[in-house]
């Protein structure tokens, strides 16, 4: 037998087992539709997530219940004496008077589920985003889960414990902790760098006091960057902003690291700090701060810092994908605006009420703000600085993260 005859026979029977393994009407998973991708608003007081479109009019795809075992968490919070007395503290505190249900949130890689952290029930839940139904749920350690990053390969998700200065990381599927590591006071942002291999926390100290006056700064606790190694999660680097905010002249500053954002070659990060309307800009290889600009006040702030959410004045914060412009959350300034990162010069006052997080739209154009006190979120184009587009969303949003859903995705039935 001649090799063109084999090779037609070796294709035959390729083809033969290829029709009897495809059911009629399938298709090969290489060739499935794309998933979908929107971007999901946390309603923090309401516990719920409003699905919208991660672009263009913005238009509001469906809602998902976040909480679909809220009875039962609230039972055992209410038979433990301990648990009920972090869960009311949490709501008279962080949460102004409500229960803090939805703080971030990210989608698993294939879309099918919602992975959550809730601070009020202390943990982080998967939803399915098919059926609204518990998948897994992870107990933190202590009683209050906070800020999460998903790892860049979308496998992990971390989630800080805000009351025992714990990071842990699970499996963004099956919910497992894959490992965790301690933190300063309160650990907050979470940020992936170098395609995973490092991941930093930002600890921002005790914000639930009334001690704002810059002479008791020494009471907010021990406040630090940790960037720990991605994949075994040891320290590698610690690096605490008081120094490095003295060596630049501002003292006056606290140390408390809020929101932040790296350039896209991770180079440089700005953040923002607790009290501040402005942005703090360091250079990652020289470890210092190069640059400080202070960002407009509103003459209708009171300057009254308890007054001050969680001792935010400014929270949020997002960089256009090309670097060149910053979006900034003005919180208790009741403001947004672009700033353009060569000058550090603020673009117009858009005004909004309470913005509360900031990020960036899915085709990279604007900027999408949260705001927390009209329960909207609007668009600010990067080009121009002004609003482009606003969406009612359900009660007090904060986080807005990009994410995926199925084609055709419509949300699960209401229980």
């Amino acid at each position: 037998m001649n090799v063109h005859r084999r090779r037609r026979r070796l294709t035959a029977a390729l083809v033969a087992v290829a029709l009897t393994v495809l059911t009629p009407g399938a298709v090969p998973a290489s060739a499935a539709a794309p998933l979908q991708e929107v971007m999901f608003v946390g309603n923090n007081w309401d516990g719920t997530v409003d699905v919208i479109a991660s672009h263009g009019a913005y238009a509001r795809l469906g809602r998902v219940n976040v909480v679909p075992d809220r009875d039962q968490r609230l039972w055992e919070i209410y038979l433990n004496p301990v648990k009920l007395a972090f869960y009311l503290g949490i709501q008279q505190g962080p949460g102004e008077g409500h229960d803090q249900l939805v703080d971030d949130m990210y989608t698993t890689g294939d879309g099918s589920a919602l992975v959550v952290s809730r601070p009020s029930f202390a943990d982080v839940a998967s939803i399915d985003l098919a059926t609204g139904a518990l998948r897994w749920r992870f107990p933190v350690s202590g009683y209050r889960s906070d800020h999460m990053a998903v790892s860049p390969d979308g496998t992990q998700v971390a989630v800080s414990a805000s009351l025992t200065n714990t990071v842990h990381v699970l499996d963004i599927t099956t919910g497992r902790q894959a490992g965790s590591f301690t933190t300063g006071d309160k650990p907050h942002e979470n940020i992936y760098t170098g395609g995973g291999a490092y991941l930093w926390n930002m600890s921002i100290g005790n914000v639930d006091t009334a001690l704002d006056d810059p002479a008791w700064d020494w009471t907010k606790g021990d406040r630090h960057l940790t960037v720990v190694d991605g994949r075994t999660f040891r320290r590698v680097r610690t690096i605490d902003m008081r120094p490095r905010l003295d060596a630049f002249g501002r003292g006056d500053l606290s140390d408390a690291v809020r929101p932040a954002v790296f350039t896209p070659d991770e180079s440089t990060l700005y953040f923002q700090v607790s009290f501040f309307n402005g942005l703090v800009e360091y250079d990652v290889a020289t470890d210092r701060i190069t640059r400080v600009v202070e960002l407009p006040k509103n003459p209708g702030t009171s300057e009254d810092r308890t007054t001050w959410v969680n001792d935010s004045r400014h929270h949020g914060l997002s960089m256009s994908p090309d670097g060149t412009r910053l979006c900034v959350a003005g919180t208790m300034d009741q403001y947004a605006t672009i700033v353009d990162r060569a000058t550090l010069a603020p673009g117009p006052l858009v005004g909004a009420d309470k913005p509360y997080w900031a990020t960036v739209s899915g085709d990279g154009r604007d900027c999408v703000i949260s705001e927390s006190g009209a329960d909207r979120v609007s668009a600010i184009s990067f080009a121009t600085g002004q609003r482009v587009a606003s969406v009612a969303v359900g009660d007090h949003p904060q986080r807005v993260r990009i994410g995926h859903v199925a084609p055709g995705w419509t949300p699960p039935a209401a229980p």
